[in-house]
């Protein structure tokens, strides 16, 4: 910095917020491979498969065609009737095109959603483990994160008498994430009707439905929304999507969720005067992926099991380390409580699942976030999202770094 050069003022709120550990993690192992090291990043949860070629297809005659223009700020009509579709056919949810709200990415449709209805000191009901992200959006538009630790024994999912609980007359949202990142762990109709019993007694909670991950799922695990399983609060759900993770469009961004009308007119207030429509081009490129068809999901599912059981087989004849198997999603979330308190080469004590982390990265040259990230220790995520050689040769490194703790 310039001797001269005062640093900016920034908002005070800023200091609340943290950048994304995952993303930062992943800019560190990037950093060490620039500078030789053959790092394996296990840390970013991004399908390593390609975007289907159908959805290619359309998105190259939509430029063709011009369609480079601004479009509606929250969606296309074409867009948002292929989503009224989808959630009719999948979900057996009826939603109207003026209740559907798309954004640049699903995370851009979460946040309208928390500034649109957060007053300063609204509190936002969290699960944790969570997705990175969660809090910290909360934190941004105002409102407070609670957080609601669902350990291992609860299948790292939130019981009916942890929601009771929390809840408080300033509960504006409780968040839903299932499959889970980071764990993968699903949630049964059984499980949501628990929930919704409790929600039907406080009708100022909505309830924010993160199914990011609806098609990835594994062992007749069978996928759910807690809209369609208790109707009586349909008025009060906004059920979040996106094209990113199922059909390998991560770089598209194109989220979407569906829900109240009002709600969804004031999320597209909020993005007239941020970022205005999403991309042209990506949202033609939706539209083809939701109206098409799903039958390479099998396919790459069946890679994704596959790659997901020698993982879990390889930690859990680990010393030290232990996986519960998850439903859905790419990721594990091992438990590292077993090697804390035993000593590295260099003499440092592995006190804390941060303190695995980085002895993964430095001794075994393997990237993978810690599970305090994710608001649940000690524990530490991976994505199974990646070559299958380099998933094997990730998990022999780690076994062999853990060998040599004393």
């Amino acid at each position: 910095m310039n001797a001269h050069t005062k640093p900016t003022p920034l908002s005070s709120r800023l200091s609340a917020v943290r950048p994304s550990p995952t993303i930062a993690i992943t800019r560190l192992a990037n950093e060490l491979r620039r500078q030789g090291r053959d790092v394996i990043g296990l840390s970013q949860g991004e399908p390593d498969f390609d975007t289907p070629q159908h959805v290619k297809d359309a998105a190259k005659a939509a430029i063709d065609a011009g369609a480079t223009k601004y479009t509606d700020v929250d969606g296309t009509p074409e867009l948002k009737k292929a989503i009224v579709g989808k959630f009719s056919k999948e979900n057996g949810l009826s939603y109207d095109i003026s209740q559907i709200s798309v954004g640049t990415g699903g995370k851009q449709v979460l946040y309208n959603a928390l500034c649109a209805t957060l007053d300063h000191g609204d509190e936002v009901i969290i699960p944790a483990p969570y997705w990175v992200s969660y809090p910290d959006m909360v934190l941004l538009a105002g409102g407070v994160p609670v957080t609601v630790p669902c350990g291992e024994a609860d299948g790292f999912k939130l019981t009916a008498a942890s929601l009771c609980a929390a809840i408080t007359p300033r509960t504006r949202w409780l968040v839903l994430n299932s499959p889970s990142n980071p764990t993968g762990a699903g949630y049964s109709a059984a499980d949501l009707k628990a929930l919704a019993a409790v929600l039907l007694d406080h009708p100022q909670v909505l309830i924010l439905t993160d199914d990011m991950y609806e098609h990835i799922r594994y062992d007749g695990w069978e996928f759910t929304t807690i809209a369609a399983v208790e109707p009586k609060l349909f008025d009060r759900v906004l059920t979040c999507n996106g094209v990113s993770k199922a059909y390998a469009m991560t770089g598209w961004r194109i989220g979407y969720a569906g829900g109240p009308a009002d709600l969804i007119k004031a999320m597209a207030t909020i993005q007239s005067q941020s970022t205005t429509n999403p991309s042209s081009v990506s949202q033609a490129a939706a539209v083809a992926a939701l109206t098409g068809p799903l039958d390479f999901l099998s396919e790459r599912n069946e890679v994704f099991r596959q790659r997901r059981d020698l993982c879990l087989a390889a930690f859990n004849s680990t010393d030290g380390l232990s996986c519960r198997t998850p439903d859905g999603a790419f990721y594990l979330f091992p438990s590292c409580q077993g090697v804390l308190g035993r000593k590295r080469s260099d003499g440092r004590i592995i006190e804390t699942d941060v303190d695995f982390a980085t002895f993964l990265l430095e001794e075994a040259n393997v990237a993978v976030v810690p599970g305090s990230a994710f608001g649940l220790a000690p524990f530490f995520r991976i994505s199974f999202a990646t070559a299958t050689e380099r998933l094997q040769a990730a998990c022999t490194r780690i076994a062999e770094a853990c060998s040599k703790l004393s």
